[in-house]
């Protein structure tokens, strides 16, 4: 994530800003430009062009600043919300801002990074869209089909997810790592055509076999002894599917945090430089992770990145961002 300033007062911004901490103008995201901008007293911002642009109705709802082009209408993340907790149910309202959040900073990298989405209203079937829904009143089952992501907003809440995410023996487990895993089941059924499916299965494994019977396999067997030698975790190796999701959602922790320590002056290479994905995670995440990981222990806390990248995973990596579309 790249760093942000207040234009009234240049102090450091983050993304969720919704006001400058220091001199109280109040800040909108700017989708154009991928920047944070000063709005006036009304909550609107005059671009460049002429053109008025509005912070999103949602800002009370969710912590949504993100600006939309017609005042009153959600922007285009919140468009992209296709159900939210019902008025009545205080607990999934207060657990919305934290998806909607991390929903926010995905959209932002995928966006930087060249991965493409089509809204629900372009296509209808296989449109990208969101569920985020309560667990209070029933049992939410995290996942991805035809284009729709559906998210427990329970996983919001620290207590809940490390349960969770001890009783499921995971070494990483976070609101936004959920929503990269399944927007990369998406992207795989978006990009993933034609000639590529050969490369695919080379690489991942045939995706036609049986998912219900993977999953059985996997819940009573567990993954294969020598699992580390070709996947980035064991979720992974319980189905093609499920490799490929994985292995996006990874390939977006490295890039994101490489990008946000260059903005930070933690380093001085540009990830941009690196015509090969896997150039980069050995030249430069590999010894960023591992210092990152040691900086943890030194505070007491588990290693931020706790994964071994083995070559085979490499290969992946380096095919899954091959699907990116550049800048000409």
């Amino acid at each position: 994530m790249r760093n942000f300033s207040c234009s009234t007062c240049d102090n450091r911004l983050y993304l969720e800003n919704s006001v400058c901490v220091v001199c109280g103008s109040s800040l909108g995201y700017w989708r154009e430009t991928a920047d944070v901008v000063v709005v006036d007293d009304e909550g609107a911002f005059v671009a460049p062009d002429g053109l008025v642009w509005h912070v999103c109705p949602n800002l009370n709802l969710s912590g949504c600043t993100w600006l939309t082009r017609i005042e009153g209408e959600p922007c285009e993340s919140c468009q992209l919300t296709r159900t939210r907790p019902a008025d009545d149910d205080p607990v999934g309202l207060a657990q919305l801002p934290v998806a909607e959040a991390a929903k926010r900073h995905l959209l932002v990298e995928l966006t930087r990074l060249g991965f493409g989405w089509v809204t629900r209203e372009e296509d209808p079937e296989q449109g990208l869209c969101f569920d985020l829904l309560s667990s209070v009143e029933e049992n939410v089952v995290i996942g991805h089909e035809d284009g729709l992501i559906t998210i427990d907003l329970a996983e919001g809440d620290d207590a809940h997810r490390a349960k969770v995410q001890a009783e499921l023996a995971e070494p990483y487990r976070t609101m936004l790592g959920h929503l990269r895993h399944e927007v990369g089941h998406y992207m795989e059924a978006q990009h993933v055509r034609g000639d590529l499916i050969g490369q695919a299965r080379e690489l991942f494994g045939n995706e036609e076999i049986s998912y219900a019977d993977e999953i059985e396999r996997h819940y009573n067997d567990g993954p294969p002894a020598d699992w580390a030698d070709s996947y980035i975790s064991t979720y992974a190796t319980m189905h093609p599917f499920e490799d490929f999701a994985e292995t996006f959602a990874h390939l977006l922790h490295i890039q994101d945090t490489v990008d946000t320590a260059r903005w930070n002056g933690l380093m001085t290479v540009d990830p941009d430089a690196f015509s090969i994905f896997s150039d980069l995670v050995t030249g430069v995440w590999i010894p960023l992770s591992t210092a990152l990981n040691q900086i943890n222990r030194s505070m007491g806390a588990d290693d931020l990145y706790p994964f071994v990248i083995p070559p085979k995973v490499l290969a992946k990596l380096d095919f899954i961002d091959s699907l990116r579309v550049r800048p000409a």
